[in-house]
Protein backbone atom coordinates (compact mmCIF):
# COMPACT_ATOMS: atom_id res chain seq x y z
CA UNK A 1 0.00 0.00 0.00
CA UNK A 2 1.50 3.39 -0.93
CA UNK A 3 2.37 5.81 1.86
CA UNK A 4 0.15 8.81 2.56
CA UNK A 5 2.91 11.14 1.35
CA UNK A 6 3.24 9.17 -1.89
CA UNK A 7 -0.53 9.24 -2.39
CA UNK A 8 -0.59 13.00 -1.93
CA UNK A 9 2.19 13.46 -4.50
CA UNK A 10 0.29 11.26 -6.96
CA UNK A 11 -2.92 13.18 -6.30
CA UNK A 12 -1.11 16.41 -7.06
CA UNK A 13 0.28 15.08 -10.34
CA UNK A 14 -3.13 13.80 -11.47
CA UNK A 15 -4.76 17.10 -10.52
CA UNK A 16 -2.10 19.08 -12.37
CA UNK A 17 -2.63 16.97 -15.49
CA UNK A 18 -6.37 17.53 -15.27
CA UNK A 19 -5.85 21.27 -14.87
CA UNK A 20 -3.69 21.37 -18.00
CA UNK A 21 -6.29 19.49 -20.05
CA UNK A 22 -9.08 21.70 -18.80
CA UNK A 23 -7.13 24.86 -19.52
CA UNK A 24 -6.78 23.67 -23.12
CA UNK A 25 -10.51 23.02 -23.28
CA UNK A 26 -11.28 26.48 -21.95
CA UNK A 27 -9.03 28.01 -24.58
CA UNK A 28 -10.91 26.09 -27.26
CA UNK A 29 -14.16 27.48 -25.88
CA UNK A 30 -12.73 31.00 -26.05
CA UNK A 31 -11.97 30.38 -29.73
CA UNK A 32 -15.67 29.97 -30.38
CA UNK A 33 -16.11 26.23 -29.89
CA UNK A 34 -19.55 25.74 -28.35
CA UNK A 35 -20.36 22.82 -26.09
CA UNK A 36 -24.08 23.56 -26.06
CA UNK A 37 -24.42 23.46 -22.27
CA UNK A 38 -26.86 25.66 -20.41
CA UNK A 39 -25.41 28.51 -18.37
CA UNK A 40 -26.01 27.86 -14.70
CA UNK A 41 -26.06 30.65 -12.11
CA UNK A 42 -24.97 29.39 -8.68
CA UNK A 43 -25.17 31.65 -5.64
CA UNK A 44 -24.56 31.67 -1.91
CA UNK A 45 -26.08 34.08 0.60
CA UNK A 46 -25.76 34.28 4.37
CA UNK A 47 -29.17 35.85 4.85
CA UNK A 48 -29.01 36.30 8.65
CA UNK A 49 -32.49 34.82 9.00
CA UNK A 50 -31.58 33.28 12.33
CA UNK A 51 -33.53 34.56 15.36
CA UNK A 52 -32.26 33.21 18.70
CA UNK A 53 -35.68 31.87 19.74
CA UNK A 54 -36.89 28.48 18.55
CA UNK A 55 -39.84 29.11 16.24
CA UNK A 56 -38.81 32.73 15.91
CA UNK A 57 -38.07 32.51 12.19
CA UNK A 58 -41.46 30.98 11.44
CA UNK A 59 -43.13 33.81 13.37
CA UNK A 60 -41.05 36.41 11.51
CA UNK A 61 -41.84 34.98 8.07
CA UNK A 62 -45.54 34.68 8.79
CA UNK A 63 -45.69 38.46 8.31
CA UNK A 64 -45.49 39.24 4.55
CA UNK A 65 -44.50 42.82 5.42
CA UNK A 66 -41.38 41.85 7.40
CA UNK A 67 -38.75 44.33 6.13
CA UNK A 68 -35.69 42.09 6.51
CA UNK A 69 -37.26 39.13 4.71
CA UNK A 70 -38.56 41.41 1.95
CA UNK A 71 -35.10 42.87 1.37
CA UNK A 72 -33.47 39.40 1.37
CA UNK A 73 -36.08 38.16 -1.10
CA UNK A 74 -35.62 41.19 -3.37
CA UNK A 75 -31.86 40.63 -3.52
CA UNK A 76 -32.46 37.02 -4.52
CA UNK A 77 -35.02 38.09 -7.12
CA UNK A 78 -32.65 40.70 -8.58
CA UNK A 79 -29.86 38.14 -8.99
CA UNK A 80 -32.23 35.27 -9.95
CA UNK A 81 -29.90 32.29 -9.35
CA UNK A 82 -30.63 28.78 -10.60
CA UNK A 83 -29.12 27.22 -7.48
CA UNK A 84 -28.92 29.06 -4.17
CA UNK A 85 -27.41 28.10 -0.81
CA UNK A 86 -28.82 30.13 2.06
CA UNK A 87 -26.71 30.13 5.22
CA UNK A 88 -28.14 31.21 8.58
CA UNK A 89 -31.67 30.04 7.89
CA UNK A 90 -32.91 28.31 11.02
CA UNK A 91 -33.67 24.62 10.48
CA UNK A 92 -37.12 23.72 11.79
CA UNK A 93 -38.07 20.42 10.19
CA UNK A 94 -41.73 19.82 10.97
CA UNK A 95 -43.86 16.69 10.81
CA UNK A 96 -43.51 15.04 7.40
CA UNK A 97 -40.03 16.44 6.84
CA UNK A 98 -41.25 19.87 5.73
CA UNK A 99 -40.05 23.24 6.96
CA UNK A 100 -42.82 25.66 7.75
CA UNK A 101 -40.37 28.58 7.88
CA UNK A 102 -39.06 27.76 4.40
CA UNK A 103 -42.58 27.38 3.02
CA UNK A 104 -43.47 30.80 4.42
CA UNK A 105 -40.32 32.37 2.97
CA UNK A 106 -41.20 31.06 -0.47
CA UNK A 107 -44.94 31.83 -0.36
CA UNK A 108 -44.77 35.24 1.33
CA UNK A 109 -41.54 36.58 -0.13
CA UNK A 110 -39.68 34.78 -2.95
CA UNK A 111 -42.80 34.06 -4.98
CA UNK A 112 -44.21 37.56 -4.49
CA UNK A 113 -42.81 40.55 -6.46
CA UNK A 114 -40.68 42.71 -4.16
CA UNK A 115 -40.42 46.38 -5.10
CA UNK A 116 -40.97 45.64 -8.77
CA UNK A 117 -38.60 42.65 -8.97
CA UNK A 118 -39.91 39.52 -10.67
CA UNK A 119 -40.83 36.64 -8.35
CA UNK A 120 -38.56 33.61 -8.28
CA UNK A 121 -39.58 30.00 -7.78
CA UNK A 122 -37.42 27.07 -6.71
CA UNK A 123 -39.16 23.74 -7.27
CA UNK A 124 -36.44 21.65 -5.65
CA UNK A 125 -35.17 21.94 -2.08
CA UNK A 126 -32.62 20.19 0.09
CA UNK A 127 -32.46 20.78 3.80
CA UNK A 128 -31.23 18.56 6.61
CA UNK A 129 -30.37 18.78 10.31
CA UNK A 130 -27.49 20.91 11.56
CA UNK A 131 -25.03 20.28 14.39
CA UNK A 132 -25.75 23.74 15.78
CA UNK A 133 -27.37 23.71 19.20
CA UNK A 134 -27.19 19.91 19.50
CA UNK A 135 -25.93 19.14 23.04
CA UNK A 136 -22.64 17.23 23.18
CA UNK A 137 -22.91 16.29 26.84
CA UNK A 138 -19.38 17.62 27.45
CA UNK A 139 -17.74 20.82 28.66
CA UNK A 140 -16.22 21.69 25.27
CA UNK A 141 -15.22 25.24 26.17
CA UNK A 142 -13.65 24.09 29.45
CA UNK A 143 -15.45 26.69 31.57
CA UNK A 144 -16.37 24.21 34.30
CA UNK A 145 -20.01 23.67 33.31
CA UNK A 146 -21.88 21.66 30.69
CA UNK A 147 -24.63 23.26 28.63
CA UNK A 148 -25.34 26.14 26.29
CA UNK A 149 -24.23 26.97 22.79
CA UNK A 150 -20.49 26.63 23.40
CA UNK A 151 -20.92 23.04 24.55
CA UNK A 152 -23.08 22.02 21.58
CA UNK A 153 -21.59 20.23 18.56
CA UNK A 154 -21.92 23.58 16.78
CA UNK A 155 -22.68 26.91 18.42
CA UNK A 156 -26.40 27.61 18.57
CA UNK A 157 -29.18 28.48 20.97
CA UNK A 158 -31.23 25.42 19.92
CA UNK A 159 -30.92 22.50 17.48
CA UNK A 160 -30.99 23.88 13.94
CA UNK A 161 -30.06 27.44 14.85
CA UNK A 162 -27.95 29.00 12.05
CA UNK A 163 -28.95 26.15 9.69
CA UNK A 164 -28.81 26.17 5.90
CA UNK A 165 -30.94 25.23 2.91
CA UNK A 166 -30.20 24.60 -0.78
CA UNK A 167 -32.77 25.81 -3.34
CA UNK A 168 -32.69 24.78 -7.00
CA UNK A 169 -34.62 25.30 -10.22
CA UNK A 170 -33.05 22.06 -11.46
CA UNK A 171 -33.85 18.58 -10.13
CA UNK A 172 -31.84 17.39 -7.14
CA UNK A 173 -30.59 13.81 -7.42
CA UNK A 174 -31.86 12.81 -4.00
CA UNK A 175 -30.53 9.26 -4.10
CA UNK A 176 -26.98 10.53 -4.62
CA UNK A 177 -26.91 13.21 -1.90
CA UNK A 178 -24.23 12.72 0.75
CA UNK A 179 -24.13 14.45 4.14
CA UNK A 180 -21.19 14.46 6.56
CA UNK A 181 -22.69 15.92 9.73
CA UNK A 182 -21.41 13.12 11.96
CA UNK A 183 -17.86 12.87 10.57
CA UNK A 184 -15.49 13.03 13.56
CA UNK A 185 -12.76 15.64 13.61
CA UNK A 186 -10.21 13.18 14.98
CA UNK A 187 -10.64 11.00 11.86
CA UNK A 188 -9.10 13.64 9.58
CA UNK A 189 -5.39 12.78 9.08
CA UNK A 190 -3.22 15.55 10.48
CA UNK A 191 -6.19 17.36 12.03
CA UNK A 192 -5.37 20.73 13.62
CA UNK A 193 -6.84 19.72 16.97
CA UNK A 194 -6.55 22.64 19.42
CA UNK A 195 -3.90 22.67 22.12
CA UNK A 196 -4.34 23.62 25.77
CA UNK A 197 -1.52 26.14 26.30
CA UNK A 198 -1.59 25.48 30.05
CA UNK A 199 -0.28 21.90 29.65
CA UNK A 200 2.84 20.42 28.01
CA UNK A 201 0.87 17.81 26.05
CA UNK A 202 0.05 18.65 22.39
CA UNK A 203 -3.45 18.96 20.93
CA UNK A 204 -5.08 18.27 24.30
CA UNK A 205 -7.80 20.94 24.60
CA UNK A 206 -10.39 18.19 24.12
CA UNK A 207 -10.23 15.08 26.28
CA UNK A 208 -10.01 11.66 24.62
CA UNK A 209 -13.64 10.88 25.41
CA UNK A 210 -14.71 14.20 23.87
CA UNK A 211 -12.82 13.49 20.65
CA UNK A 212 -14.70 10.19 20.37
CA UNK A 213 -17.89 12.17 19.70
CA UNK A 214 -16.66 15.60 18.51
CA UNK A 215 -17.89 16.32 14.97
CA UNK A 216 -15.86 18.29 12.44
CA UNK A 217 -18.82 20.18 10.97
CA UNK A 218 -20.13 23.05 13.03
CA UNK A 219 -23.30 22.89 10.88
CA UNK A 220 -22.88 20.17 8.24
CA UNK A 221 -21.15 19.39 4.94
CA UNK A 222 -23.44 18.46 2.05
CA UNK A 223 -22.74 17.02 -1.40
CA UNK A 224 -25.97 17.72 -3.30
CA UNK A 225 -25.88 16.73 -7.01
CA UNK A 226 -28.11 18.86 -9.26
CA UNK A 227 -29.15 17.62 -12.70
CA UNK A 228 -28.16 20.10 -15.41
CA UNK A 229 -28.25 19.31 -19.14
CA UNK A 230 -28.29 15.59 -18.41
CA UNK A 231 -25.28 15.78 -16.07
CA UNK A 232 -24.75 16.05 -12.35
CA UNK A 233 -23.15 19.15 -10.88
CA UNK A 234 -22.26 18.53 -7.24
CA UNK A 235 -23.06 21.41 -4.89
CA UNK A 236 -20.58 21.14 -2.00
CA UNK A 237 -22.24 23.24 0.67
CA UNK A 238 -21.11 24.16 4.18
CA UNK A 239 -20.83 26.98 6.72
CA UNK A 240 -17.67 26.59 8.84
CA UNK A 241 -17.53 28.14 12.29
CA UNK A 242 -16.11 31.67 12.63
CA UNK A 243 -12.41 31.54 13.64
CA UNK A 244 -13.07 33.80 16.65
CA UNK A 245 -14.97 33.71 19.98
CA UNK A 246 -12.35 31.45 21.56
CA UNK A 247 -9.04 31.86 23.41
CA UNK A 248 -5.35 31.12 22.92
CA UNK A 249 -6.20 27.47 22.22
CA UNK A 250 -7.79 28.67 18.94
CA UNK A 251 -10.41 25.92 18.99
CA UNK A 252 -12.66 27.77 16.53
CA UNK A 253 -9.83 28.89 14.25
CA UNK A 254 -8.42 25.38 13.91
CA UNK A 255 -11.87 23.93 13.34
CA UNK A 256 -12.62 26.51 10.67
CA UNK A 257 -9.36 25.58 8.93
CA UNK A 258 -10.19 21.87 8.90
CA UNK A 259 -13.84 22.38 7.91
CA UNK A 260 -12.53 24.15 4.81
CA UNK A 261 -9.80 21.56 4.29
CA UNK A 262 -12.50 18.87 4.19
CA UNK A 263 -13.71 20.06 0.76
CA UNK A 264 -10.20 20.48 -0.62
CA UNK A 265 -9.44 16.87 0.32
CA UNK A 266 -12.86 15.67 -0.87
CA UNK A 267 -12.35 16.77 -4.50
CA UNK A 268 -8.71 15.70 -4.96
CA UNK A 269 -7.89 12.15 -6.12
CA UNK A 270 -6.79 9.92 -3.22
CA UNK A 271 -6.91 12.75 -0.68
CA UNK A 272 -10.46 11.99 0.43
CA UNK A 273 -10.10 8.28 1.09
CA UNK A 274 -10.41 8.81 4.85
CA UNK A 275 -13.80 10.52 4.52
CA UNK A 276 -17.05 8.73 5.40
CA UNK A 277 -20.58 10.08 5.11
CA UNK A 278 -23.55 9.75 7.44
CA UNK A 279 -24.56 6.49 5.74
CA UNK A 280 -21.11 4.99 6.24
CA UNK A 281 -19.99 5.25 2.59
CA UNK A 282 -16.30 6.06 2.29
CA UNK A 283 -14.21 8.17 -0.04
CA UNK A 284 -14.33 11.56 -1.68
CA UNK A 285 -15.76 12.80 -4.97
CA UNK A 286 -14.87 10.64 -7.96
CA UNK A 287 -12.41 12.18 -10.34
CA UNK A 288 -13.97 13.89 -13.36
CA UNK A 289 -17.05 15.14 -11.52
CA UNK A 290 -18.26 18.71 -11.96
CA UNK A 291 -18.69 20.52 -8.65
CA UNK A 292 -19.13 23.90 -7.01
CA UNK A 293 -17.90 24.63 -3.48
CA UNK A 294 -20.19 27.25 -1.97
CA UNK A 295 -21.05 28.84 1.33
CA UNK A 296 -20.02 31.29 4.00
CA UNK A 297 -16.57 29.89 4.82
CA UNK A 298 -15.82 32.56 7.45
CA UNK A 299 -12.26 32.93 6.12
CA UNK A 300 -10.60 35.69 4.12
CA UNK A 301 -7.50 34.66 2.13
CA UNK A 302 -5.47 37.67 3.35
CA UNK A 303 -7.18 39.52 6.20
CA UNK A 304 -9.16 38.82 9.36
CA UNK A 305 -8.56 36.16 12.01
CA UNK A 306 -8.28 32.94 10.01
CA UNK A 307 -5.91 30.23 11.18
CA UNK A 308 -3.13 29.35 8.74
CA UNK A 309 -4.05 29.24 5.08
CA UNK A 310 -7.69 28.31 5.67
CA UNK A 311 -9.30 29.83 2.56
CA UNK A 312 -6.21 29.41 0.40
CA UNK A 313 -6.52 25.63 0.74
CA UNK A 314 -9.37 25.90 -1.78
CA UNK A 315 -8.05 28.85 -3.77
CA UNK A 316 -4.83 26.95 -4.47
CA UNK A 317 -6.52 23.63 -5.20
CA UNK A 318 -5.58 22.64 -8.79
CA UNK A 319 -9.08 21.34 -9.53
CA UNK A 320 -10.81 24.59 -8.59
CA UNK A 321 -11.24 27.51 -11.01
CA UNK A 322 -10.33 30.82 -9.39
CA UNK A 323 -10.86 33.47 -12.09
CA UNK A 324 -12.69 35.72 -12.47
CA UNK A 325 -13.16 36.50 -8.77
CA UNK A 326 -16.68 37.72 -7.87
CA UNK A 327 -16.45 41.48 -7.30
CA UNK A 328 -18.52 44.61 -6.80
CA UNK A 329 -18.09 48.36 -7.00
CA UNK A 330 -20.01 48.73 -3.74
CA UNK A 331 -17.47 46.71 -1.77
CA UNK A 332 -14.60 48.89 -2.93
CA UNK A 333 -16.58 52.04 -2.22
CA UNK A 334 -17.60 50.86 1.27
CA UNK A 335 -14.02 50.07 2.31
CA UNK A 336 -12.84 53.51 1.18
CA UNK A 337 -15.68 55.36 2.90
CA UNK A 338 -15.58 53.39 6.15
CA UNK A 339 -11.81 53.28 6.59
CA UNK A 340 -10.81 52.10 10.06
CA UNK A 341 -10.07 48.38 10.13
CA UNK A 342 -10.27 48.31 6.33
CA UNK A 343 -7.26 50.58 5.77
CA UNK A 344 -4.48 48.04 6.47
CA UNK A 345 -6.18 45.19 4.57
CA UNK A 346 -4.10 43.43 1.92
CA UNK A 347 -7.01 41.96 -0.06
CA UNK A 348 -8.77 43.80 -2.89
CA UNK A 349 -11.87 45.42 -1.32
CA UNK A 350 -13.82 44.83 -4.55
CA UNK A 351 -13.75 41.13 -3.60
CA UNK A 352 -15.23 41.68 -0.12
CA UNK A 353 -18.50 39.89 0.65
CA UNK A 354 -19.27 40.94 4.23
CA UNK A 355 -19.26 44.07 6.38
CA UNK A 356 -18.35 43.24 9.98
CA UNK A 357 -17.82 46.77 11.28
CA UNK A 358 -14.78 48.99 11.12
CA UNK A 359 -13.75 49.68 14.72
CA UNK A 360 -11.54 47.31 16.72
CA UNK A 361 -11.99 44.51 17.54
CA UNK A 362 -14.18 44.20 14.44
CA UNK A 363 -12.15 43.06 11.41
CA UNK A 364 -13.72 45.34 8.81
CA UNK A 365 -14.99 44.14 5.43
CA UNK A 366 -13.79 40.71 4.31
CA UNK A 367 -14.10 38.13 1.57
CA UNK A 368 -15.69 35.18 3.39
CA UNK A 369 -18.48 33.96 1.07
CA UNK A 370 -17.48 31.80 -1.89
CA UNK A 371 -18.78 30.15 -5.03
CA UNK A 372 -15.85 28.11 -6.37
CA UNK A 373 -16.55 25.99 -9.47
CA UNK A 374 -14.39 23.07 -10.52
CA UNK A 375 -12.24 23.27 -13.62
CA UNK A 376 -14.77 20.94 -15.24
CA UNK A 377 -16.94 24.07 -15.43
CA UNK A 378 -16.20 27.28 -17.34
CA UNK A 379 -16.84 30.55 -15.52
CA UNK A 380 -18.74 33.00 -17.72
CA UNK A 381 -19.44 35.72 -15.18
CA UNK A 382 -19.14 36.35 -11.45
CA UNK A 383 -20.32 39.05 -9.07
CA UNK A 384 -21.20 40.21 -5.57
CA UNK A 385 -24.51 41.98 -4.92
CA UNK A 386 -23.15 45.13 -3.27
CA UNK A 387 -24.49 48.26 -5.04
CA UNK A 388 -22.80 51.63 -4.66
CA UNK A 389 -24.52 54.24 -2.52
CA UNK A 390 -25.85 56.03 -5.58
CA UNK A 391 -27.74 52.90 -6.66
CA UNK A 392 -31.46 52.79 -5.71
CA UNK A 393 -30.94 49.22 -4.44
CA UNK A 394 -28.12 50.16 -2.06
CA UNK A 395 -30.34 50.08 1.04
CA UNK A 396 -31.12 46.39 0.52
CA UNK A 397 -27.74 45.22 1.80
CA UNK A 398 -28.57 46.38 5.34
CA UNK A 399 -30.70 43.24 5.70
CA UNK A 400 -27.58 41.14 6.35
CA UNK A 401 -23.92 41.68 7.18
CA UNK A 402 -23.13 39.38 4.23
CA UNK A 403 -23.64 39.90 0.51
CA UNK A 404 -25.00 37.48 -2.06
CA UNK A 405 -22.23 36.03 -4.27
CA UNK A 406 -22.93 34.42 -7.64
CA UNK A 407 -21.07 32.74 -10.50
CA UNK A 408 -22.37 31.81 -13.98
CA UNK A 409 -20.85 28.60 -15.32
CA UNK A 410 -21.05 26.30 -18.32
CA UNK A 411 -20.22 22.61 -18.39
CA UNK A 412 -17.11 21.62 -20.30
CA UNK A 413 -17.15 18.44 -22.41
CA UNK A 414 -16.23 15.03 -21.06
CA UNK A 415 -12.63 14.12 -21.85
CA UNK A 416 -12.49 10.36 -21.37
CA UNK A 417 -10.66 10.35 -18.05
CA UNK A 418 -12.66 9.46 -14.98
CA UNK A 419 -16.16 8.05 -15.18
CA UNK A 420 -18.74 10.08 -17.08
CA UNK A 421 -20.63 12.45 -14.83
CA UNK A 422 -24.04 11.40 -16.14
CA UNK A 423 -27.21 11.47 -14.09
CA UNK A 424 -28.07 7.94 -15.20
CA UNK A 425 -25.30 6.27 -13.15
Amino acid sequence: MPSLRGSLRLAGRVAALAAAVLTTAAAAADDGVSFGAKTLRVATFNASLSPFSQGGLEAQLADPADPQARAIAEIIQRVDPDVLLINEFNFDENEGGESRALALFMENFLEVPQNGAAPVRFDHVFLAPSNTGVPSGFDLDNDGSVGGGNDAFGFGAFPGHFGMVLLSKHPILEDRVRTFRRFLWKDMPGALLPDDPATPAPKDWYAAEELEVFRLSSKSHWDVPVKVAGRAVHMLASHPTPPVFDGPEDRNGTRNHDEIRFWSDYVLPFRGRYIYDDEGRRGGLRFGRSFVVLGDLNADPFDGDSTGSAARQLLRNPLIARQPVPASEGGAEAAALQGGANDPHRGDPAFDTADFGDRAPSPGNLRVDYVLPSRFLRIKRAGVFWPTQADPQAALVAASDHRLVYVDVKLLPRFGFGRPDATTE
